[in-house]
Order: C-alpha cells, then sequence, then structure tokens
C-alpha cells in the first residue's frame, strides 16, 4: 500500500542504490571487526567475565536509541544527511574506543560502543533508502542488491581484523579499531554522492498517515516488525557468543574470526537472489524459511563443538537472518505510504534494536555464567533461541490463515 508520488527516473533510483552498495561494502567491514573483537576486548577488560559482551550490547542500545532520531532526520532532511551523521558516529565511537583500549578503561570503552551505534542505525537504514522511488518490481532487487554488498564486507571484515589486530601491540585490538574509524572518514565522501531528498510534505489539512497506534494494529506490519525482531535478534543472540565459545573450546583467535567471517559471508551472499525469490514466493514464504533454517542453526550448535559443527551452525544462522531479515523488510516496506515513512522505519528499528540489545546483553551471561563452562554456556545459547523461534513463527502462520479468505475473495 503505498501512495501515489512523483517517481524518479529509473537511472536516479539504480544510481542511488550503487551508492548504498559502495557504502554497504567500505562501511559494513567495520562490522565483522566489532563483532569479533567486542567480547574478547571486553573480557580483558571487563572487571566481571559475565559482562564480556556488555560492548557489543552498548552499540546495538546506541543503535536502538538513535534510530528514531535518524528516521526523524532523513524524513525531514533527507538520507544523505542521517547516513552522514551515521559514520561521523561510528568514526569517533571507533576512535573512542581505540582510546580506550590503550587507557585499559572499560567504562571508556562502552561509551565508545554506545557512539558507534550511530553507526549500525544508519547503516540499518540502508535497505529502506534501496527503495525510495523503486518500482513494486524492483523493491525487493533492490533491497537484495544492497544486502548482498555486505558479501564483500564478509571477507575484508576479518581480513582487517587479521591485518590489524595487534598493529599498536602491546595493546591487543586497538589498531583495529583504529583502522575501524579510518573506514568511517571514506563513508562521509561516499554519501556526498547520494542523491536522496525528503519525501514530499503533506499539505497543511492533508492526511498526515496513520499513528504509531494505527500502524502497529496493522496485521502485516506488526508481524513484519516480530520476524524481523526475531530474525535479527537471534542472529546477534548467537554470533556474540561465538568467539568466546570457540576461544573457550580451545581454538584460536583465528579460527573465530575464519567461522564470523564464514558467517557473515553466508548472511550476505543469499542476497544476490533473496529479492527473486520474495517477488516469486512471496515474503511469507521466505521468512519462513529462514526461521527453519534459524532453527537448523540451533540443533547442529547443539550436536556438538568440533569447529566445523560451529562453522555450519553459523553458515545456517547467517542465512536464517538473510531470509528472516530481508523478507520481513520487503513486507514492511510495502506496507506503509511515503507519509508514514519515518514512522514506521524508526518505530520498525528501535523495536529491532531494542530486542537486539537484550539479546547480546543475555548472551554474555549465558555464555560466561551459566553451567562454568564453555561447552554448557553454548549450549544455553542455543536452547535460548526455541522461544522465540516459536513466537515468530506463529505470528507468522496466523498472517497467512488471516489473508486466505481476502485472496480467495
Amino acid at each position: 500500500m503505498i501512495a501515489s508520488q512523483s517517481t524518479p527516473p529509473e537511472s536516479h533510483v539504480r544510481r542511488n542504490v550503487w551508492v548504498l552498495v559502495a557504502a554497504q561494502v567500505v562501511l559494513g567491514s567495520q562490522l565483522p571487526v566489532t563483532f569479533i573483537l567486542g567480547g574478547l576486548a571486553g573480557q580483558t577488560l571487563a572487571p566481571n567475565r559475565c559482562l564480556a559482551t556488555l560492548p557489543i550490547s552498548m552499540i546495538v542500545l546506541g543503535s536502538m536509541l538513535s534510530a528514531p532520531l535518524l528516521a526523524g532526520i532523513m524524513q525531514r532532511h533527507g538520507r544523505r544527511f542521517g547516513f552522514i551523521i551515521g559514520s561521523a558516529g561510528g568514526g569517533v565511537g571507533s576512535a573512542l574506543s581505540a582510546f580506550a583500549l590503550v587507557q585499559g578503561s572499560f567504562g571508556m570503552f562502552l561509551f565508545g560502543s554506545l557512539v558507534s551505534g550511530l553507526y549500525m542505525s544508519a547503516q540499518g537504514f540502508y535497505r529502506f533508502a534501496a527503495t525510495d522511488g523503486a518500482s513494486e518490481a524492483f523493491r525487493p532487487k533492490a533491497i537484495s542488491y544492497v544486502m548482498g554488498a555486505g558479501l564483500a564486507s564478509a571477507i575484508t571484515g576479518p581480513i582487517l581484523v587479521k591485518y590489524t589486530v595487534d598493529a599498536l601491540a602491546p595493546v591487543p585490538f586497538a589498531g583495529a579499531y583504529v583502522a575501524a574509524a579510518v573506514l568511517n572518514l571514506v563513508g562521509v565522501w561516499l554519501f556526498l554522492a547520494l542523491d536522496s531528498p525528503p519525501p514530499p510534505q503533506p499539505a497543511p489539512g492533508s492526511s498526515q498517515g496513520r499513528t504509531r497506534m494505527e500502524l502497529l494494529r496493522t496485521p502485516r506490519i506488526a508481524v513484519a516488525m516480530i520476524c524481523a525482531m526475531v530474525s535479527y535478534a537471534l542472529m546477534n543472540l548467537v554470533m556474540t557468543s561465538t568467539p568466546l565459545a570457540i576461544v573457550g573450546c580451545g581454538f584460536g583467535t583465528n579460527d573465530a574470526a575464519n567461522v564470523v567471517s564464514g558467517h557473515v559471508l553466508a548472511m550476505f551472499a543469499p542476497s544476490f537472489f533473496t529479492g527473486a525469490l520474495i517477488a516469486r514466493f512471496g515474503a511469507e514464504r521466505v521468512i519462513a524459511a529462514g526461521l527453519v533454517a534459524l532453527a537448523a542453526a540451533g540443533v547442529v550448535a547443539l550436536s556438538g563443538v568440533a569447529l566445523w559443527q560451529f562453522s555450519v551452525a553459523l553458515i545456517l544462522l547467517g542465512l536464517g537472518w538473510n531470509f528472516g531479515f530481508i523478507g520481513a523488510t520487503a513486507m514492511l516496506a510495502a506496507s506503509h505510504t511515503p507519509e508514514e515513512r519515518g514512522r514506521v522505519q524508526g518505530m520498525n528499528d528501535f523495536a529491532v534494536f531494542g530486542l537486539v540489545c537484550l539479546a547480546s546483553l543475555a548472551s554474555g551471561g549465558l555464555m560466561n555464567c551459566i553451567g562454568g563452562d564453555a561447552v554448557t554456556g553454548w549450549n544455553t545459547v542455543n536452547i535460548a533461541m526455541a522461544p522465540f523461534l516459536a513466537a515468530a513463527g506463529g505470528a507468522l502462520i496466523w498472517l497467512v490463515l488471516r489473508e486466505i479468505p481476502r485472496r480467495r475473495a
């Protein structure tokens, strides 16, 4: 349900998509850095091992708190301004994190992580920006192209970790955070090429669109949000604990980086055809496939702690996130008007990152403080996925059953 508005030429829409693809490639490289090293660095600085993943939780908390703010800024001033703010926040946050590691300050490291959340929040809007002005046929493909660009960051991010993690020896990890700060400076220049003005503002007295409560009572929007929240949060829950579990089971940091690299590849590689699958089979079926893949990841993870089992579980986890999250994004993007864009997208990402924040915080506690050993903690993390998968699956089935009579009519 998209209201009519002046549609930019197809060439203009595609040009913006390629700018967003470039931004995803360059800036996306920092996310593997923060997720590979955030828990390990936190474990070296935190006064209590149960707080090891708190830095990652702070990144997600920053994303959650800034999502409505950035959505409002983009609604009023356009995407470019909001994305530049996000890159600036990522650069400042990474620089603060590097300085905190040099100083050995856990509190400063948490603050730097919180500020870095501005970037993660802005990156979450790339997928929505790709749909601005896009035709109904091109919309899911545009989302897929931008998300698929993360494939390059899945390769460059772990490489960046390997070559910069000890660059500022004897301070571990600091060099990687300095590299992440540099990436954000490059991102500011990239976004100068983005031409994405704000949507037309409604004339005085005209409809402003549905209120937030009315939007939340719309079944397709509510279910899309639930499935996006669960897909992202469960991916984060397991991925956050993965480096801790791998190292805790006797493997090395490079092994953890390789497993996370395979995971991020699985997150983004399917994006090149996810849009086509959504166009052919519908968002509901693709989301369902994602939830099944997430469940399969938990089953494999619970089967053992050999390195290949970590790898297979994390590949399935990435695939499940891709289908579940992109499918939910496509469903949401087709369910609101341009006037409602900032309201819906800000509300959605606030909810998504809110649950992701809780998941990343719980991840460290489940991993390090349940049972006293890495295997028990890892098993607990994966068992914790079950009720959330059941909730999302139930919501999706309810929506499909609810809409069957309408489609037959």
